[in-house]
C-alpha cells in the first residue's frame, strides 16, 4: 500500500485501517513467537504500512496537506 493510495482515504477510513493493521501486527507477532509465521518480511511490511497510516493521520491532525503524486 502506497502513501498515494492512502491519501485518497478519509480520516475515519484511515483510523479503521490503522486498527486493522494493529490487529494484524499483533497476530503476526503471536505467530512469530509460536513459530507459525511463514514470512518475517510480511511483519516488517505491515509495520511500515501502519507507520504510513499513522503519519497521514498526524498530517491531517496538524492540517498539513500534501498532494498525491500522479
Amino acid at each position: 500500500m502506497t502513501a498515494n493510495e492512502l491519501r485518497s482515504l478519509s480520516g475515519d477510513e484511515l483510523r479503521s485501517k490503522a486498527a486493522e493493521l494493529k490487529r494484524t501486527v499483533f497476530d503476526m507477532k503471536m505467530k512469530l513467537k509460536t513459530g507459525r509465521l511463514d514470512s518475517t518480511a510480511d511483519l516488517a511490511k505491515t509495520k511500515r504500512d501502519l507507520a504510513r497510516v499513522n503519519t497521514l493521520l498526524r498530517e491531517q491532525e496538524l492540517g498539513i496537506r500534501r498532494e498525491a503524486k500522479a
